[in-house]
C-alpha cells in the first residue's frame, strides 16, 4: 500500500513538472500593494497551496469549535447533576 502511495505521488509530481514546463508564459497580477508577473504554471501551484491551507484551517477550525461547545455543554451537565455520596 505504501508502495502505491508513493508510485501515485511520483506520477502526479511528473504530471505537475510536464504542467508547469507547458505553461511557461509570464502572466501578470495587479495585487493593489503589488504587481507581480508570474509563469502560469507557478501562479496554479500557488492558488492550489492557498485553496489547501485554507480549506485545512476551516476544517480544523469547525472541528475545534465542535469540539469546544461538546466540552461546555458537559461541563454545564456535571454541574447540574447530583453528586452521589
Amino acid at each position: 500500500m505504501r508502495l502505491l502511495a508513493i508510485i501515485l505521488l511520483l506520477i502526479f509530481i511528473a504530471a505537475g513538472i510536464v504542467f508547469g514546463a507547458l505553461n511557461a508564459d509570464l502572466v501578470g497580477y495587479d495585487l493593489g500593494i503589488a504587481q507581480l508577473r508570474l509563469p502560469k504554471g507557478a501562479a496554479l501551484l500557488g492558488a492550489v497551496v492557498i485553496g489547501w491551507l485554507l480549506g485545512g484551517l476551516t476544517a480544523w477550525l469547525g472541528v475545534s469549535m465542535r469540539q469546544g461547545r461538546q466540552q461546555r455543554r458537559q461541563s454545564r451537565a456535571d454541574k447540574k447533576s447530583p453528586v452521589k455520596p
